[in-house]
């Protein structure tokens, strides 16, 4: 069990607003291997950590982040919201797999991968998504680490495995069984699931051997795997309500 990697969604987001510094720094210091973050571009193309296309849920600005430059995203935030850079020296050497929801073509990519050659992380990160900007990622990057992201039981064709050549199968934790974990592990992929919340399906998705796991309750889950937190901080089953949180968004 301790061999799986122990990934935090968006970083600590019960305790901590999702997808920002003091978030994802609480995430490592609970034991997380890694912390997964989603990426989109402002307006002029700068980098930022940000799930949802608008402001809205997280920040209360009901304003697209890509109508926005960076510098009106830094006003309307506080400063909230970190550029990739930001969160790339904040994690500090540990790995990051970087979530693209909203990368419409190569050029946005691309941007993202200039971010991470720029502050030489490339050996760190890891890219997840669907096919589309996966595919965007490898023409920008031939040798980016890549987990394709699957939210269906059909095989990937095997003309996209080519083209894309992820090392991760990325799927949602609820479709995974032992015939699915057989599979990707005979055709030569690790298996990644995203993002089992409660002890049980934990302790499934543990016993069918996945080789990472994707959870907003990442202490629950180092806990399980028979690791613990860093630096001291608590690890406690008893945790408060994160209606963003939910158990396999």
């Amino acid at each position: 069990m301790q061999n799986v990697t122990a990934v935090a969604h968006r970083g600590d987001p019960y305790r901590v607003r999702e997808n920002t510094l003091a978030s994802l720094r609480s995430a490592l210091r609970r034991g997380a291997d890694a912390v997964e973050i989603d990426v989109r571009l402002t307006r002029d193309g700068v980098p930022v950590l940000l799930h949802d296309e608008t402001l809205l849920r997280l920040w209360d600005h009901d304003r697209p982040v890509l109508a926005l430059s960076w510098e009106e995203v830094r006003d309307v935030t506080e400063g909230g919201v970190p550029t990739l850079s930001d969160a790339l020296t904040a994690t500090d050497g540990s790995r990051v797999m970087i979530d693209l929801p909203g990368v419409p073509d190569a050029r946005a990519a691309r941007r993202v991968v200039d971010a991470v050659r720029a502050c030489d992380a490339q050996d760190r990160v890891y890219y997840c998504a669907g096919a589309h900007a996966m595919l965007a990622v490898r023409a920008a990057d031939p040798s980016a680490e890549i987990a394709l992201t699957r939210a269906t039981l059909a095989p990937p064709r095997a003309g996209l495995l080519a083209a894309i050549r992820p090392r991760w199968l990325n799927y949602r934790f609820s479709l995974v069984d032992r015939t699915l974990a057989d599979r990707v592990h005979r055709d030569g992929y690790l298996l990644s699931v995203w993002t089992p919340d409660t002890r049980r399906s934990m302790r499934r998705l543990l016993a069918l051997g996945v080789d990472s796991i994707t959870t907003n309750r990442i202490d629950v889950l180092c806990a399980l795997r028979g690791t613990g937190p860093r630096d001291g901080a608590a690890a406690s089953g008893a945790i408060p309500d994160n209606p963003h949180a939910a158990e396999g968004s």
